[in-house]
């Protein structure tokens, strides 16, 4: 019989794609406890069913198979601690599955040693001998090195025994950020994950004509395709505009704008959707290095892309995510009522600081780029791509200050919006930026 908590998971998978969900609603709709409700999401959450995203709430999104988070080498290992190998070389390309820190008895280690696993110790040649034999490769802290026949033995079990000077702390801490920042990674999609191959798209030839291009647009509702000559190799563009008032008969080569913009496979969709939104364009030619043409790819793929991108899960926060974390809205004075224009505050913490103690500039920036973004969001319900920042500093801010963000909307257009934002301590003006950023569209 199925428990409550998975009748929670199959009812969220029911859901449809974009629908909000909450712990309240599923508790109310399924009859169980917030309490269960509330744990069930976190793991739906986990296995990629739903997403949370800031100011919208939990919303069923598409699951995706996870990729094989890749693991640290023993060669990568060796690199990041800056160390030396002084045995067993032919286990240097085996995947490191844990570290283990040798700071117990002997007798009560060895219930920790894996094969694979990476046992970090000074120099105790015993558990050395111990750790290879149960298949771990060994990192020597402290600049010690080991015998000659324990080195003989790494090489018989090919499991390298390494040898660094860093204190066995800072090697573990070390290790651990560099597993951390491969949690932290987020697919970089890119135009070949989203592009339309040409057999399944509409071209123009040179050697058409514009009624050739009114049979193509009136067969699919598009108005804009790419040219190409005789050897598939793109030439041009042509849209509504340049065949208005032109003649059947007239070739397309004469009408099409030469020289179109074109993407590669391999760009990035952030850098596609920069282009798109700034030049206005619906949709772009997609080509190989000799510019023959793939296919095409369309502002609105392009924009349900970016949306997937902010909503994909991370297992760790980047420093970005930690910042964010510290910015409290306030929507209410200190009498209950709702602002006009929303407010923010921000407690300078010491990871925030530089070497002198005053607020990092690159913090400071961080916190107006959230500012605007969450602004933008609050009053248009559009997300947004920061394009410039000035940003001036006019007085010191220091540790444990307790900031006041207050933003403006100077201009907003359908594509792009500016806004003046403004820092204040303690009711004087410390910092004030200018932000230009693109407005993105809803899928």
């Amino acid at each position: 019989m199925a428990t409550k908590h998975d009748l929670i998971l199959n009812y969220i998978e029911s859901l449809a794609i974009g629908e909000r969900i909450s712990v309240r609603g599923i508790a109310k709709e399924l009859n169980v406890s917030e309490g269960t409700a509330y744990r069930a999401i976190k793991d739906a959450e986990n296995v990629g069913l739903v997403s949370t995203i800031q100011r919208v709430g939990t919303i069923r999104i598409e699951r995706k198979l996870k990729k094989h988070i890749e693991r640290l080498t023993f060669r990568e290992v060796v690199q990041i601690i800056e160390g030396e190998v002084l045995g067993g070389e032919a286990g240097l390309n085996k995947v490191l599955h844990k570290f283990v820190i040798g700071a117990m008895k002997e007798e009560a280690m060895e219930r920790y040693i894996t094969p694979d696993s990476l046992m970090i110790v000074g120099n105790r040649e015993e558990v050395h001998q111990m750790a290879l034999e149960d298949g771990a490769a060994v990192l020597i802290t402290g600049g010690f090195k080991t015998t000659p026949e324990i080195c003989r033995l790494a090489d018989e079990v090919e499991m390298p025994i390494l040898s660094t000077t860093y204190d066995t702390f800072t090697v573990a801490t070390m290790i651990n950020r560099a597993l951390s920042d491969q949690l932290i990674k987020k697919d970089i999609m890119l135009v070949s994950d989203i592009y339309v191959p040409i057999e399944k798209t509409m071209y123009l030839n040179t050697q058409d004509t514009v009624k050739d291009y009114k049979k193509i647009a009136e067969l699919t509702n598009h108005s804009r395709f790419p040219v190409v000559n005789r050897s598939m190799r793109l030439v041009g563009i042509v849209t509504a505009k340049d065949i208005l008032e032109k003649p059947d008969k007239q070739s397309i080569e004469r009408v099409m704008t030469k020289d179109p913009i074109f993407v590669k496979r391999e760009m990035s969709i952030a850098s596609v959707s920069h282009q798109m939104i700034w030049d206005g364009l619906e949709v772009m030619a997609v080509v190989s290095d000799d510019l023959t043409l793939v296919g095409l790819v369309s502002r609105q793929d392009v924009m349900k892309a970016m949306q997937l991108v902010q909503r994909q899960t991370q297992m760790s926060d980047t420093i970005s995510d930690q910042i964010a974390g510290e910015i409290q809205l306030i929507e209410e004075d200190s009498e209950g009522r709702k602002k006009d224009v929303p407010e923010f505050v921000f407690a300078v913490t010491p990871q925030m600081v530089n070497e002198v103690g005053t607020i990092s500039f690159g913090v400071l920036s961080e916190i107006v780029a959230n500012v605007t973004k969450r602004t933008l969001y609050l009053s248009q319900r559009r997300n947004t791509w920061i394009e410039q920042v000035n940003l001036h500093y006019f007085r010191l801010i220091q540790l444990e200050s307790q900031l006041v963000i207050k933003p403006r909307i100077l201009e907003l257009g359908r594509r792009s919006a500016k806004l003046d934002i403004e820092v204040y301590m303690e009711n004087t003006l410390v910092a004030k930026a200018l932000v230009v950023c693109q407005l993105l569209e809803r899928p």
